[in-house]
């Protein structure tokens, strides 16, 4: 009789652990829906991270080119913003 009813109790366990993994909570059909929507999760971040880095690149381009544009201004043009003193220097051939 005990043996029949450790029997019966470990198949009701089984059943109960068995339900738990086909239906409940962490279920196989459960982890199989997260993985697919963390994958798709993981493709837009890539995604936006790309877009991110094409962006910073171009304020990087449009940053150093502006840079440049004023220092070539400065250079060829004269150049001066407001509010600032421009001083030329020229320099004078030494005569040996």
């Amino acid at each position: 009789m005990a043996a029949r009813l450790v029997t019966l109790l470990l198949l009701v366990l089984l059943a109960l652990v068995w339900g738990q993994l086909m239906l409940g909570r962490g279920s196989v059909a459960q982890v199989s829906q997260l993985k697919q929507e963390l994958a798709k999760q993981q493709a837009a971040n890539q995604q936006a991270q790309f877009k991110n880095d094409q962006l910073s690149h171009e304020v990087g381009d449009l940053r150093e080119g502006m840079e440049i544009v004023e220092e070539r201004a400065r250079a060829e043009l004269g150049m001066v913003k407001p509010n600032e003193l421009f001083v030329q220097v020229v320099k004078t051939p030494h005569k040996p």
